[in-house]
């Protein structure tokens, strides 16, 4: 299938290093600049990368936002930057931090339950603020308003006011992820600007009743200003032994009090404030990152076909599989022969849905009429290192994402990753649906 005019990809990175956009959302709200990490260049993982960059889409030009001043590489490292995203009302940019190395003897090295959320501006001046306090202490309460472990993937909503994010917990390790989200607020706990909740309190791993949810995530908002976060639960299922893991929605009104929330203890988990809840929407398997239509009104997620193959189903935001009105239940939205391999994204109009198959872009409409749930690929299939980590500009005009390709450097010479990979490069391509 031809490519429509003006949509064809253009390479815009270059150096032997990787170029991780990691599937959030990279670009500036101006739509000039993606932000990305480098991780899996000289070693495995978030622990092991060294910077988190822009590009100029127009230029190709490189500006280092941030690298720590010291890290430690290798299999114990530290402190291990990644996972960046774009305030889209701001030119700020978010992303995960390990601990510094001068803290290393006191927090460890970087994992999972030992990390913070970060935010430099986007001018290139490096200068780091914290968005949330970590706190292990355990001779007293956690303080109001911190976490005891790692937040990660955060994401901003769009209008900017909150941010979400999936939290490990350091204290009580027998408790699995779970989902979270935080505020800006004069009286964070110290060296923080935002203060911490969790959205959901799971039992212990293993310890859960029928219907329970033990581990929490795969979440992203819904709509614009923070009132859903929606994500994969794995619960409990009613014979008491095996697991379901479904799609659920946070309910976040906006006059709910964050510093309702109990921060725990050494011996106690965090818990929500009070006014959020939690609504099951399937009962059947539900996978993948969730993503809610900018304007809030349904949800897009992977489930299995009757053919079963990983598709693209989407549900009404209020709605149930087990709902009277067959409006608010789940419907099969992509009917692609391979199936779906990663890269689910609403395009900003909320008339299409994109995703990657056989290595390509694809593109489903979403809007009710006669192309509803037509698919057509916005690139070739098949062509050669596939592409993943698809994201889209906030005005919906552009398409990014990644191929791992042969990389020179300035001298000519072929470079690979540390484990003998092509790098990562960032491609770019205008938005359209074909016709």
């Amino acid at each position: 299938m031809a490519q429509p005019a003006g949509a064809v990809e253009r390479q815009i990175t270059f150096a032997p290093q990787n170029h991780n956009l990691d599937n959030n959302d990279n670009f500036s709200p101006d739509g000039r600049f993606l932000v990305y990490d480098t991780r899996e260049t000289i070693g495995q993982g978030i622990e092991n990368s060294q910077s988190i960059e822009k590009v100029e889409i127009a230029t190709g030009a490189r500006t280092i936002l941030y690298t720590p001043r010291a890290s430690v590489t290798g299999k114990n490292a530290a402190p291990g930057i990644a996972a960046a995203s774009y305030c889209p009302v701001a030119d700020k940019v978010a992303f995960i931090h390990g601990p510094l190395v001068d803290d290393v003897p006191a927090r460890g090295y970087y994992g999972k339950p030992n990390r913070n959320g970060a935010e430099v501006p986007g001018d290139g001046s490096g200068v780091l603020t914290w968005l949330d306090r970590r706190d292990v202490d355990t001779s007293r309460p956690t303080l109001p308003g911190a976490h005891r472990g790692g937040t990660h993937r955060h994401e901003y909503t769009l209008d900017g006011r909150r941010i979400g994010f999936t939290y490990d917990d350091f204290l009580l390790p027998q408790y699995d992820r779970t989902i979270g989200y935080m505020e800006p607020r004069a009286d964070a706990p110290g060296g923080a600007t935002h203060w911490f909740a969790v959205l959901l309190a799971p039992p212990p791993m293993g310890k859960s009743r029928p219907g329970e949810i033990e581990k929490a995530y795969g979440d992203s908002w819904v709509g614009r200003d923070g009132r859903m976060r929606a994500f994969i639960g794995k619960v409990r299922n009613d014979d008491g032994v095996t697991y379901e893991e479904s799609l659920f929605v946070a309910d976040v009104p906006l006059d709910v009090d964050i510093t309702t929330a109990d921060a725990g203890a050494a011996d106690r988990y965090p818990s929500p404030p009070k006014g959020v809840s939690v609504r099951r929407l399937t009962h059947t398997t539900a996978e993948g990152v969730v993503r809610g239509a900018p304007d809030g009104s349904r949800m897009a997620y992977y489930a299995k076909a009757d053919d079963r193959t990983k598709q693209v189903f989407v549900i009404a935001s209020d709605g149930s599989d087990q709902d009277a009105d067959p409006a608010k239940r789940p419907v099969q939205l992509t009917r692609l022969p391979g199936g779906v391999t990663s890269g689910l994204r609403w395009h900003p109009s909320g008339d299409y849905v994109l995703c990657i198959s056989n290595g390509g872009v694809a593109v489903t409409c979403a809007k009710p009429g006669p192309d509803y749930g037509v698919t057509k690929f916005i690139t070739p299939q098949n062509d050669g290192p596939a592409r993943y980590d698809l994201v889209l500009s906030l005005d919906g005009k552009q398409v990014a994402f990644t191929k791992q390709v042969p990389t020179k450097d300035v001298a000519g010479n072929l470079k690979k990753n540390y484990a003998g990979l092509d790098f990562a490069q960032i491609f770019v391509m205008g938005f359209a649906w074909p016709e």
